[in-house]
């Protein structure tokens, strides 16, 4: 009989986001961003438990009213990889893969996160496993680009339009899905190095991996979804939030 992989999911939440003021807790209909995506979270199938890693204390007070388990961490991380990292290094109970749910992503689609921990369930070569969903914009700074070999490993990841328009144009582009499922002893590797050359130039975390030489193999998803990174992603969210299916059903339930 195989032994149960277990999963945990951990969002990593930081108050002062420099582009969008207190960002995880502007409300989206009638909850804080946050807590959306924690809701969304916990509809997985595949996640055996969900955890918000946060670093003030007005976000903690939010996830206690709505029940949502939270942990503050410190307020010295550059980035959620490391945040969720501390995160993970003090739990009691270790787990077989962590999942990294970014808190500005309070559309994902939970079925999305399911579909990427089955993919590393099945290759367990993988340090990580990083979606990517195709797409045609290309000028935005806040997506990230993904660039892979033909066995579906990472090769890059830029802010820039890769690959460029020299000889061919190219219409569409792999852009980073922000959920990332690691293998615990690979995400502390993480936590426990400096930030690379190429990860300081290019502001993207996981640029720290691959310059660590980590395997980052990726699948590609279907749908669609946008962090909220500024002011024209937010009032865009607040439009979709209504419409959302999933929304309608955990909202019942509050």
């Amino acid at each position: 009989m195989k032994k149960k992989i277990k999963v945990i999911g951990l969002i990593p939440s930081r108050l002062k986001s420099s582009r969008l003021k207190h960002k995880p807790l502007l409300k989206l209909g009638s909850m804080p961003m946050v807590i959306h995506t924690y809701l969304r979270a916990k509809l997985s199938k595949e996640l055996d438990d969900v955890i918000i890693c946060c670093d003030d204390i007005k976000i903690k007070k939010i996830c206690d009213k709505y029940k949502a388990k939270c942990m503050l961490t410190s307020k010295k991380h550059i980035n959620g990889t490391e945040r969720i990292s501390e995160g993970y290094l003090r739990l009691k109970k270790k787990f077989d893969l962590v999942v990294d749910i970014q808190g500005d992503e309070p559309l994902i689609d939970p079925i999305n996160i399911d579909k990427v921990i089955r993919f590393h369930k099945r290759n367990l070569s993988a340090d990580i496993v990083l979606p990517t969903l195709i797409s045609s914009v290309r000028s935005s700074k806040n997506i990230v680009k993904v660039i892979v070999n033909k066995k579906n490993y990472v090769m890059y990841l830029s802010r820039y339009n890769l690959p460029y328009n020299f000889k061919k144009k190219n219409n569409n582009y792999l852009k980073h899905l922000s959920i990332i499922s690691f293998k615990p002893n690979r995400l502390v590797y993480f936590y426990k190095s400096k930030p690379t050359f190429a990860e300081q130039i290019e502001g993207v975390e996981l640029l720290r991996a691959l310059e660590l030489g980590m395997k980052i193999k990726t699948t590609v998803l279907r749908g669609d979804s946008f962090s909220v990174d500024i002011k024209e992603q937010y009032i865009k969210a607040k439009k979709y939030i209504l419409k959302d299916k999933y929304f309608k059903k955990y909202s019942s339930k509050k």
